[in-house]
C-alpha cells in the first residue's frame, strides 16, 4: 500500500518524512498455527506462531535522489500474535538505512548476518517453525546451556552494522558485513558472502568471525546451493561452527519443494555433529510438510517434525516442553499464514 492514507496515519508524526519520499510501505505477516509437541516430559499443546513465516510489522521506504542514486530505510519489529504483545517491537528484526545506486547498496544498522543468511535461503521450511533446520544447531545465542556454544550473538543478526552489496553483475551476487563491539561481549564481527545464480542452479559460500571472551572466537562457514529439476527444486547447506576450546559443531541440510498447482509439498533431512567437548551433542531432524495458497497473500500449511537426540544433545521441535538428554522430540502443527 504504498504511499497510502493507512501508511501515513501510522507513521503519525513521520509524516513529513514520508511525504518526501518517493514510497513509503507498511508491511506485515500474521503467522499462527495449533502445534502438539512431545518431548521427554510429556505431550504439550500449544497455539504456536511463525510455523511458515515470521510474524512482523514494518516500514519501509525510498527515495530518489536523481542521477541513479536512491536512499532507503527499514524498519521491522517481531510480533507474537497469539498472545497480542509486541514481541520486541524495538525495530529488533532490521533497522537500517542505506544507500543505493550503480555501485551497489551500503547498509547501515542492525541487519541479518552474511553467515545466516546463507543458510535460511537454502533451508526448505525458511528456518522457520518445527521443519527449521536451526532447531539442532548450537549458538552462542541459545539461553539454554544445553544447546549455547561460546558468547557470539551474532548467528542470526548483527547489531552496529555496516553492509556491503554489490550491484547486478550478471548471475554474481555477494554482500561484506562489520559490526562494531562498542564494548559487548559477543557482537564484533566481520563477515562475507558471494554466490552464483544463473538459469537452475543457485550456489553460494559465506564466513563470519565473531570476537568472543576470553579469546574465544566463533568462525562460522557454510556453503549451500539450490537446483530446479522441472517444477521441483533441490536445496541444502553444510554450516560449520568453530569456537575453539569449547567446541566445533558440522551441520548439514538437505530438502526438497514440489509445487503442485496452489499447493507445495516439501520435506529435509538435517544431522548436526559435536565435535571436542561437545562430541556427544549429536542429533538428526527429520521434517515434511504441506502448504496450500488460497491468494498471494493467505495460506494454510501443515508440518510434521521429529528429532532423534544421541546421549549428549537435548534439541526439541519447539519450546515449552521439557526435553531431557538424548530423548526424542516431535512435533506437528497446522496453520494460517497472512501477509500485509
Amino acid at each position: 500500500m504504498k504511499k497510502s492514507m493507512l501508511a501515513l496515519a501510522v507513521l503519525g508524526s513521520f509524516a513529513g518524512v514520508a511525504a518526501a519520499q518517493s514510497s513509503v510501505t507498511l508491511f506485515g505477516v500474521v503467522d499462527l498455527s495449533a502445534r502438539q509437541v512431545k518431548n521427554s516430559g510429556g505431550s504439550q499443546s500449544q497455539l504456536a506462531q511463525d510455523g511458515y513465516n515470521s510474524s512482523r510489522l514494518g516500514f519501509r521506504g525510498v527515495e530518489d535522489l536523481g542521477g541513479g542514486m536512491r536512499a532507503g530505510f527499514w524498519l521491522e519489529g517481531a510480533l507474537n500474535p497469539d498472545t497480542g504483545t509486541s514481541g520486541g517491537q524495538s525495530w529488533q528484526r532490521r533497522s537500517t538505512a542505506s544507500l543505493m545506486g550503480g555501485f551497489g547498496e551500503i547498509r547501515l544498522g542492525r541487519d541479518y548476518t552474511p553467515s545466516f543468511w546463507n543458510t535460511t535461503v537454502f533451508d526448505t521450511f525458511g528456518t522457520n517453525g518445527i521443519g527449521s533446520s536451526l532447531n539442532i544447531q548450537s549458538t552462542g545465542s541459545s539461553t539454554n546451556p544445553l544447546k549455547a556454544l561460546g558468547t557470539a550473538t551474532t548467528f542470526v543478526r548483527a547489531n552496529n552494522s555496516i553492509g556491503y552489496f554489490l550491484p547486478a553483475m550478471g548471475g554474481i551476487y555477494g554482500q561484506a558485513q562489520v559490526s562494531a563491539g562498542e564494548g559487548a561481549i559477543g557482537n564484533k564481527q566481520t563477515s562475507f558472502r558471494l554466490g552464483y545464480s544463473g538459469g537452475p542452479v543457485n550456489i553460494a559460500a559465506a564466513m563470519g568471525t565473531t570476537k568472543g571472551a576470553a579469546g574465544r572466537d566463533q568462525k562460522v562457514t557454510n556453503v549451500g546451493a539450490s537446483v530446479k529439476l522441472g517444477s521441483a527444486s533441490l536445496m541444502g547447506y553444510v554450516n560449520m561452527v568453530d569456537v575453539g576450546s569449547l567446541g566445533k559443531q558440522d551441520s548439514y541440510n538437505v530438502g526438497f519443494s514440489l509445487p503442485m498447482g496452489q499447493a507445495e509439498l516439501r520435506g529435509s533431512y538435517t544431522a548436526a555433529n559435536g565435535k571436542g567437548v561437545i562430541s556427544t551433542r549429536d542429533a538428526t531432524q527429520i521434517a515434511i510438510g504441506g502448504v496450500y495458497n488460497l491468494s498471494k497473500r493467505t495460506a494454510l500449511y501443515g508440518t510434521y517434525s521429529t528429532i532423534d537426540n544421541k546421549a549428549g544433545a537435548a534439541y526439541d521441535v519447539a519450546s515449552g516442553a521439557t526435553q531431557a538428554l538424548g530423548k526424542k522430540s516431535s512435533g506437528l502443527e497446522a496453520g494460517v499464514r497472512h501477509s500485509f
